[in-house]
């Protein structure tokens, strides 16, 4: 299956992307898979952050222009009418649930990135919170160069997640940067070698994973949340959101292990 679905020990879930031989380009199959993957991460309690990578040097290069993207152009009257709502067995609403667009997922998320991140890849980039990628990764906002325009997200998360001149010079330009570029205009946390990204960006996964799960989810919540709000309704958030881990039993078991000088055992409720 070229998404593959591989939980491991400690909480933690690896998805990776292995179509190599469209350079992890998805279609509408693939991109089903995706967002399924998403789904199962999302509802799996026993799962508390996700990180996704790619196989053979590549991360994801978005949506197939072979396969995917003829099917929708030639149906775009159809479905911007609401006419069309699935092609082939597979709903279009699948494409932007892969690419994070418009999902409520508070668990974290981290991405190993080796090679090519571009177009469809951009647009899930946006919504994944820690961003490691290899020095031979490459980046752009690209489907203006085929006169396609990026929908999955990034023309409204970039500018809240970059410097407005940074996003506009990705979004405009529509031009592959390499990894150093994208690391100066804040697109990530980390380069390292080709070698080490996968285990970093899993080193990165274990240094959240010590921490209460129900604090974190509910933090990056109210991040998430808040940004599509007011300052005044991001506070309530905020509160709310404070009110139900300060109710946990992790909220608990947090202070008593610091005083009994151990690792606190975390129940995830």
């Amino acid at each position: 299956m070229p998404i593959h679905y591989e939980p491991r020990d400690d909480h933690l879930l690896v998805i990776t992307i292995d179509r190599p031989e469209r350079k992890n380009a998805l279609d509408l199959h693939h991109f089903r898979d995706l967002a399924k993957a998403w789904r199962d991460f999302r509802d799996d309690d026993d799962l508390w952050v996700a990180v996704i990578t790619g196989v053979e040097g590549c991360f994801m290069s978005g949506a197939d222009l072979k396969d995917y993207v003829p099917q929708v152009t030639a149906l775009a009257e159809e479905i911007n009418a609401g006419e069309v709502t699935e092609i082939d067995g597979c709903r279009l609403s699948d494409g932007t649930e892969a690419v994070l667009r418009n999902v409520e997922l508070y668990k974290p998320i981290v991405a190993a990135i080796d090679g090519p991140c571009v177009a469809g890849g951009m647009e899930m980039l946006g919504g994944i919170d820690i961003r490691i990628a290899s020095e031979r990764a490459t980046f752009g906002v690209l489907e203006p160069k085929r006169g396609l325009f990026a929908g999955g997200g990034t023309t409204a998360r970039l500018p809240r997640q970059l410097p407005y001149a940074a996003a506009m010079e990705l979004l405009l330009l529509a031009e592959e940067v390499p990894a150093s570029r994208a690391l100066e205009l804040g697109l990530l946390n980390a380069v390292v070698p080709a070698g080490d990204v996968l285990e970093t960006a899993l080193d990165w996964a274990r240094r959240i994973l010590v921490n209460g799960p129900l604090a974190v989810r509910a933090t990056k919540e109210s991040v998430v949340r808040g940004m599509k709000a007011t300052l005044r309704d991001a506070y309530k958030i905020e509160s709310e959101l404070s009110g139900q881990v300060f109710a946990s039993q992790d909220a608990k078991e947090g202070p008593r292990a610091f005083a009994e000088k151990r690792a606190p055992v975390w129940e995830n409720r």
